[in-house]
């Protein structure tokens, strides 16, 4: 149970680096936040240890995904620009927009090539090399660098046109 407690917080810390000073989950909480929703798992057949590491990563993902939504919510304040007391010129919620229009693009991705979102979830959120994303999606690891530069090379035109 230790060592899987160490490699959730490992990817964990990896989220969690992409987010704001000020986010009001740390890395433990959205550990505990994954851990119970992991525990509620009761129709998936798992595969291996990574099959469920990138299922871990992917709700932690979504846990934090839900909590940028809840921040753009009109009831919570909506779109109000946050300041952070300590750093007064940065704008807090910046990352917030980028993480919600990823989510949506990915969306789109999965609709486009469900594998190639497969491969982004796997190596951007949860961490995996190419050859343990290869091992966890049953392919070879020049479909997963294909894959990869496909999908980021798609997700880098959609982001930055809208489009």
């Amino acid at each position: 149970m230790t060592l899987v407690e160490l490699e959730l917080k490992r990817i964990a810390h990896g989220l969690m680096r992409r987010e704001d000073n000020g986010h009001i989950l740390q890395t433990t909480g959205l550990v505990n936040e994954a851990f119970i929703k992991l525990v509620d798992q009761d129709r998936v057949q798992w595969q291996n240890r990574k099959h469920f590491y990138g299922i871990a990563s992917t709700i932690m993902r979504r846990v934090l995904l839900n909590y940028h939504r809840d921040l753009n919510r009109v009831k919570r304040g909506g779109v109000a620009v946050r300041v952070s007391l300590s750093n007064v010129d940065k704008l807090a919620s910046e990352k917030s927009v980028d993480i919600i229009a990823l989510e949506d693009a990915l969306n789109e991705l999965e609709i486009l090539d469900e594998r190639k979102c497969r491969v982004v979830e796997l190596r951007y959120y949860g961490g995996l090399s190419v050859q343990e994303t290869s091992e966890a999606l049953d392919i070879s690891t020049i479909t997963v660098m294909r894959d990869w530069d496909f999908a980021r090379a798609w997700l880098a035109r959609r982001l930055s046109n809208g489009n």
